[in-house]
């Protein structure tokens, strides 16, 4: 199993980012994917899940209205779109690979795979 995370960069305040993960070793239904994200001196917090089994979406209250999970089953990648960002969102963003139960979508330990992460930076 592999999950190639891209698409961060350096952004404005306001602007707009698509992060992209990209996975391979495994079908589509087996694992869900989650991004999670890690700001310094920051634990690492769950941002949004995507259940393949059943298509559930998940988002943190953080990011409700402002980012978008979404799968392309062709292409075995998983994106978040995130609009509106705020320099609160700067961290390394993370994919992720699992079977958590719906109420632990938010626990790094639910998640058997990870990809690298992706640094978002947003300037004030």
């Amino acid at each position: 199993v592999q999950l190639q995370a891209s698409g961060g960069g350096l952004v404005q305040a306001g602007g707009s980012l698509r992060l992209s993960c990209a996975a391979s070793g495994f079908r589509s239904g087996d694992y869900g994917i989650g991004w999670f994200r890690q700001a310094p001196g920051k634990e690492r917090e769950g941002v949004s899940y995507f259940r393949s089994s059943s298509g559930s979406i998940y988002y943190a209250d953080s990011v409700k209205g402002r980012f978008t999970i979404s799968r392309d089953i062709a292409k075995k990648t998983v994106y978040l779109q995130m609009n509106s960002l705020k320099p609160e969102d700067t961290a390394v963003y993370y994919c992720a690979a699992g079977r958590p139960v719906s109420s632990a979508w938010r626990t790094s330990s639910m998640y058997a795979y990870w990809g690298q992460g992706t640094q978002v930076t947003v300037s004030s």
